[in-house]
Order: structure tokens, then C-alpha cells, then sequence
């Protein structure tokens, strides 16, 4: 395996983490609300009383248009999907179910619940990075070869 070293952006992603960061403890502070896309959306489609869904309606506006924002300044790169639309859907669905399954996703366990010292969201990043890594090398270097 190589690096790409061209494609190596320390500086982007240093930037995206602390807007992540930021925006994670402003949600806190200011909200009381851990900022956990998979709670957001799901209270949005439990039918939310209106001033829950019109925080919740906003802060994923945000998700969806903050990179179409970003490419009216900064060039986008191209996405190139090498997996069916079948396999896609499949993905994204198991990737909710597990969500429910973990009570919660990356963002919620791994950036804020981390943030406070759960132990639970301990757990359960450790459980995502190594299903992550185990399915890559299962992928990459062993079913799909």
C-alpha cells in the first residue's frame, strides 16, 4: 500500500475537525442537545412538537447545504462510486439499523459522547472502528480479491 502524498490535506481537515468540534460544544452549550445526526433526523421523523422540529429541520439544511456552499468557494472533488445503487441502499440501511442498534452514530458517540467521557460511547467506537477496519480488510483483501 502507498500514500498518495498530493492528495494529503492536513490543513482542510484540521479545519473541518475544529468546525466539527465547534459546532459540537456551541450545540451543547447553547442547546443543551448532543449533536448525533441519527438522533436528529429520527426526532424529526417521530413527528416533533414545532419548536423541536424547527431546530432539528435546520440543523440538517445545514448538513445538506454547507457543501454545496463550499463549492461555490472551493473546488469539489469528483466522487466516483465503484458499488452498485442496490449495494448502496443495502449499506445505508444497515448503517440506520446499526445506529438504532449502537443508540446512536459516529457523531453522537464518537465526537460528543467522547467529548464527555462516556464509557457507552467508548464502546461503542471501538465497535464501529473495528467493524470498520474488519470489513475493509475483509473487502479489500479477502472476499473481494
Amino acid at each position: 500500500m502507498s500514500i498518495a502524498w498530493e492528495h494529503f490535506t492536513p490543513y482542510s481537515a484540521l479545519g473541518g475537525g475544529a468546525l466539527i468540534g465547534l459546532a459540537a460544544a456551541l450545540m451543547v452549550l447553547l442547546e443543551g442537545r448532543i449533536a448525533g445526526i441519527s438522533g436528529i433526523l429520527g426526532g424529526l421523523l417521530q413527528r416533533p412538537l414545532p419548536p423541536d422540529a424547527r431546530w432539528r429541520m435546520a440543523f440538517i439544511a445545514g448538513l445538506l447545504l454547507a457543501p454545496l456552499l463550499y463549492g461555490t468557494v472551493f473546488h469539489l472533488p469528483a466522487i466516483h462510486l465503484s458499488a452498485s445503487p442496490l449495494l448502496i441502499i443495502v449499506a445505508g440501511l444497515l448503517v440506520g439499523f446499526g445506529s438504532r442498534l449502537g443508540s446512536g452514530c459516529t457523531s453522537g458517540h464518537g465526537v460528543c459522547g467522547l467529548s464527555r467521557l462516556s464509557p457507552r460511547s467508548l464502546a461503542a467506537t471501538l465497535v464501529f472502528m473495528v467493524g470498520g477496519m474488519l470489513t475493509v480488510g475483509l473487502l479489500r483483501h479477502g472476499l473481494g480479491n
